[in-house]
């Protein structure tokens, strides 16, 4: 089941960010920056984009299990817990997201995150040519989906 995510739930949907974030940024950041993505903090940025305009929901099967937010045509935000990943959610979370976008479905993600990027590429999903470069090795690159 998909929700809406309120402000009753926001913290649910902090702690599913915040324990994503860390295990997909470990081998890329310090221990002391992994160590402030806590909750608490990663609830104000989830705040944040939500007064920005995008609308986050939960997936929850027997529990909240994932999040991903939707603003416009861009998705983001899109994270499965670790222990629940390869079971699915992230094609269910996906696929929602995908069907509420206005407009061409488009996304960022990591160089580095491989496991996302099989995904996306599944999925229909292709590069754009638009970087971010973070480091010298690390960068995001947009995707689009791509419509036959």
């Amino acid at each position: 089941m998909f929700k809406l995510v309120t402000r009753s739930d926001l913290m649910q949907a902090a702690v599913i960010h915040a324990e994503s974030w860390k295990a997909s940024h470990r081998d890329l950041c310090s221990a002391e920056f992994i160590a402030i993505h806590t909750p608490e903090r990663q609830r104000g940025y989830l705040e944040s984009e939500i007064a920005k305009g995008a609308q986050l929901y939960m997936l929850i099967d027997t529990k909240p299990v994932g999040i991903v937010s939707i603003q416009g045509n861009l998705i983001a935000n899109l994270y499965v817990l670790p222990g629940e990943q390869n079971k699915g959610y992230g094609t269910r979370l996906l696929s929602f997201a995908v069907q509420q976008c206005k407009g061409t479905p488009r996304l960022w993600v990591l160089s580095t995150n491989t496991g996302a990027r099989r995904l996306y590429g599944r999925h229909g999903f292709e590069p754009t040519g638009s970087i971010v470069q973070h480091t010298h090795a690390v960068y995001e690159l947009e995707l689009r989906l791509h419509l036959a």
